[in-house]
């Protein structure tokens, strides 16, 4: 019989699932079970609580809410705008921002509607003042044409790929690559650490209209003062991507000089990573930019999802909780004895150990590339995901490290005696796995050989580990 509220919940709501498509169903409880069993060590992921996945299963999903609360371009939205204010709400209290945008459906998203509020603000509307025009509509063909022109010739700095910045910030892969003429900014070669003189020198050089920080793979903290002061300095917009840490400023661990909205012009964030929240995006902003970044749908986003937002009304009014700030400090601890239990038993971290969430592991130590480490850790119950270390020879596919991150197993209430237990394991499957060869008789850098009963046997002590904090306890799906 379910246990309570939570479980009955869930069960019915598979039992409706499969009622339709059962295989669907079934693949929602096997990921409930494959978390369940596995030590979930991925730095972008977290465990969402039950309110929060069940707030985005209504019947919010069938609004279309094109604009902003109280402003919208289809009728009967007043559900949606209690929602997405409850949202935004939370959101500039926890954060202390004055303006919060809640629509944005991922990181990505965010990001966009940033760099193009900062664009319309920066290009478009002088480019309308100088043309006498209200309106992109009322310009002329000759000064729309120059104003297209002149908005796709802006410069953008940001953190390079292989010292953890993100490929969002850009990089040509990327739409932003595409948008802005980018150059980065690394780190010290010696340390690993962010040379803000050397920042100061390139944006100096490069003239940036935007300057980006902000990081995926970095395992420190940045000083924001600074480089606001470098922004200021070259009269550029200064826009972090607080994706990874969200959690660590909603949680007052990053404070002063290290927290982001007192010094950014503009800041943008994922609402799940370390904020353990739904799957989306948010901006933060002053009043100066506020009205550019409400224009987000429809300048860059398409009709938002209200019932998501509901989930993230939901998860930050969970991180306005006093216990949350427990839990971020947590995180931090654990990283820190993660990195600590790994240094002893000689593995080689980027910049020496972590100040944040997550620890950045040098794999060729072992004699592997981290496509190899990542793979062989998967094999032993322990889910991890390779990543670039600064000045990678092997690229960003195959890569030369393996990203590790402690908010979903602190989320599972681990602590740092667990996290000691978890270096050993993660350094037993890597001491004892080897690089292979490819059907040439040459080194590849994705074959490994691991004997299957040491990944059986860390699998087993992994699962065994996770015994005594349970995931969802109260979620009996059968």
């Amino acid at each position: 019989m379910p246990r309570n509220a939570e479980s009955t919940a869930f069960r019915s709501a598979l039992e409706v699932i499969r009622g339709v498509e059962p295989r669907v169903a079934d693949a929602i409880g096997a990921e409930l079970a494959d978390q369940r069993e596995s030590l979930k060590l991925i730095a972008s992921e977290n465990y969402a609580s039950p309110a929060t996945l069940l707030a985005m299963g209504n019947w919010f999903s069938d609004k279309y809410a094109e604009g902003t609360v109280g402003r919208r371009f289809y009728a009967g939205c007043q559900n949606v705008d209690t929602v997405e204010a409850l949202a935004a709400e939370h959101a500039r209290e926890l954060f202390g921002a004055a303006h919060a945008y809640v629509q944005p459906h991922s990181g990505i998203d965010a990001n966009l509607v940033a760099f193009w509020a900062i664009l319309a603000d920066r290009v478009e509307s002088p480019a309308l003042k100088k043309a006498q025009a209200r309106h992109v509509n009322d310009l002329t063909e000759a000064d729309w044409f120059a104003l297209r022109r002149e908005l796709g010739d802006q410069r953008m700095l940001g953190m390079s790929l292989d010292a953890g910045g993100h490929l969002t910030h850009g990089f040509r892969p990327n739409i932003s690559g595409k948008m802005f003429d980018q150059r980065s900014y690394g780190t010290d070669p010696d340390t690993g650490l962010v040379d803000y003189d050397r920042v100061a020198e390139a944006a100096r050089e490069f003239r940036p209209l935007v300057l980006v920080a902000g990081y995926s793979a970095y395992p420190r903290k940045i000083n924001f003062r600074i480089m606001r002061e470098i922004a200021d300095s070259v009269g550029a917009t200064f826009m972090v991507d607080m994706a990874h840490f969200a959690g660590l400023v909603a949680g007052k661990v990053f404070t002063g000089d290290f927290d982001p909205v007192p010094h950014a012009h503009i800041v943008t964030s994922t609402t799940h990573k370390s904020l353990r929240g739904p799957r989306g995006g948010l901006v933060l902003c002053g009043p100066e930019l506020a009205d550019q970044v409400d224009r987000g749908c429809p300048m860059v986003l398409g009709g938002p999802l209200p019932h998501v937002m509901a989930a993230k009304a939901v998860a930050l009014a969970e991180a306005r909780r006093p216990d949350f700030a427990d839990y971020a400090r947590q995180i931090v601890d654990n990283a820190r004895a993660l990195a600590e239990g790994l240094l002893r038993r000689g593995a080689k971290l980027v910049t020496g150990g972590t100040d944040n969430h997550l620890v950045l592991i040098d794999v060729t130590g072992y004699g592997l590339t981290g496509r190899q480490a990542e793979q062989a850790l998967l094999d032993s119950g322990i889910v991890t995901n390779r990543n670039a270390v600064p000045q990678d020879p092997n690229g960003a596919w195959y890569t030369s490290g393996i990203r590790i991150g402690t908010p979903a197993l602190t989320t599972r209430g681990l602590g740092t005696a667990e996290m000691d237990t978890t270096a050993e394991l993660i350094h037993a499957v890597l001491s004892q796995t080897s690089a292979g060869v490819g059907p040439d008789g040459t080194a590849s850098k994705a074959k490994y050989v691991l004997d299957p009963a040491l990944a059986d046997k860390i699998s087993r002590q992994a699962s065994e580990l996770l015994t005594g904090f349970p995931l969802y306890p109260d979620v009996e799906l059968g």
